[in-house]
């Protein structure tokens, strides 16, 4: 049987693509260092499917039509470089390698030239939706050559999410790493997200005493309308679970520490390397390691004191609050991932397509929420729009909730919750709003104790004064 695409790397991702790909009518050849993975899966799941198993870098070539499409499913880092040293002498011109991993963006750069310089070619693809997003459906973000992708579009395309209107999620981002760095700032979205949605679970747990189905309604609730996302949904089911073995809510017995694999903290370097705010994510980021010092704050809990974080005003208010300053927080951080988007663009030339963007992350992806088909418009409506606060629709949405927006980041602070995404959000609102931002003092500081020289308001040049 020859075969339309080879999978590298059988684990659960790579395996649930290539049944994914079986299923959508392609035929698969599919290897993996650790020969007992390989063979549980040909003989397991995709038993009397069209899968082949190759039990060589060379034998995997020979069962794959030219030019060779071969998928890498194997972890970010070292492991892509020894995978494809591995393939790499079995490869002829024209063939085309595509790693399907978290990958350092940069380190996608490098490779695609490495190869380039072969005549081989390189796809870093972004790819959303965990296991079952593999298998039913992901959103896919693939960057590189143009022609690699052309070739590679008929299999992304049926195998990718349909979002309502029946569109494929997916699309080709741009050259070198753009497929890659497109994920990352995906995932600092969702950093984002999961940070906002955790602070506002936090503040009607601890300020109203909401037990945790309860509040699982509420967000069942807030499903059914602007808020409407996966994250969302699945925030509903995981407050209205019971745990077996004590019957409290799981949520209340799961420890109070969040675990990162590094995405979330790559987008927040590379925002301050090519100066792009995004206060949200790095608010979220510094949250999950904050949680990690969980005896730390143990012992500070007994130490140190603060308001009781009881709320005695309007719970009803105080949840309408929760909802429209959720939905406020969740646009402007989008906004911030946007704005890096469109700077990142710039930087490395990506010249990538913002409403594209958004297009492909409605469905399959871990962000897909309701919110992205108005994204989308925003960007139909204005392609270079600069920040997606100063769109009309969304100008209106948030400010029309501002006065809530502001409440409960008040309530917040006064019951002693803390809110940092939430806050930071708003600051972000404050600060891009405002004519005129302190950095004039900041300036003046800098001239004073470096020499570090100022602009001034008045007249063009760089002043020194001698304080």
């Amino acid at each position: 049987m020859v075969c339309d695409i080879g999978v590298v790397g059988l684990g659960v991702m790579g395996s649930n693509l290539a049944l994914n790909m079986e299923r959508n009518g392609f035929r698969i050849a599919g290897y993996d260092l650790a020969a007992a993975k390989a063979t549980a899966f040909v003989l397991g799941p995709a038993a009397g499917k069209r899968v082949e198993l190759a039990e060589s870098p060379d034998g995997l070539m020979a069962m794959l039509q030219k030019p060779r499409r071969v998928l890498m499913m194997v972890p970010a880092g070292d492991a892509v470089d020894s995978a494809i040293a591995h393939l790499k002498p079995h490869l002829e011109k024209g063939d085309i390698l595509i790693d399907g991993g978290n990958s350092w963006f940069l380190d996608t750069e490098r490779r695609s030239r490495e190869l380039a310089a072969g005549g081989f070619h390189y796809v870093g693809t972004g790819v959303s939706g965990g296991e079952q997003g593999a298998l039913w459906g992901p959103a896919i973000m693939p960057g590189g050559q143009r022609e690699a992708w052309d070739a590679l579009a008929p299999i992304l395309k049926a195998i990718s999410a349909k979002a309502d209107d029946g569109e494929p999620c997916v699309g080709y981002m741009g050259p070198g790493g753009s497929g890659h760095f497109v994920k990352m700032v995906h995932n600092g979205i969702e950093y984002g997200d999961m940070q906002l949605i955790a602070e506002t679970y936090d503040i009607l747990s601890r300020g109203l005493q909401l037990s945790a189905p309860d509040i699982g309604g509420i967000f069942a609730h807030w499903n059914t309308g602007e808020l409407r996302s996966y994250l969302i949904e699945i925030t509903a089911a995981v407050l209205a679970k019971s745990d077996p073995d004590t019957g409290r809510p799981l949520v209340d017995v799961i420890l109070d520490e969040a675990q990162q694999k590094g995405t979330g903290k790559w987008t927040s370097q590379n925002a301050f390397d090519i100066g792009a705010p995004i206060p949200t994510i790095n608010a979220a980021v510094e949250s999950r390691i904050l949680s990690s010092l969980k005896a730390e704050r143990v012992a500070a809990s007994r130490i140190l004191r603060g308001p009781t974080p009881r709320y005695e005003g309007n719970r009803e208010a105080l949840i309408a609050a929760a909802r429209a300053a959720l939905y406020a927080s969740k646009i402007t951080s989008y906004a911030q991932g946007f704005g890096l988007l469109r700077q990142a663009s710039a930087e490395y030339t990506y010249d990538l397509q913002m409403g594209g963007i958004a297009r492909v992350w409605r469905a399959g992806c871990i962000i897909r929420a309701t919110l992205l088909n108005d994204i989308m418009a925003a960007y139909q409506r204005d392609p270079a729009l600069v920040n997606l606060l100063l769109d009309g629709a969304f100008r209106e949405a948030v400010e029309t909730r501002q006065a809530s927006w502001r409440f409960l980041v008040q309530s917040a602070v006064e019951l002693g919750i803390p809110a940092p995404a939430i806050s930071a959000s708003l600051s972000y609102f404050d600060a891009y709003r405002s004519e005129r931002l302190p950095a004039n003092l900041t300036q003046g500081q800098r001239d004073y104790f470096g020499a570090h020289t100022y602009r001034r308001i008045d007249k063009a040049g760089a002043f020194h004064t001698d304080w």
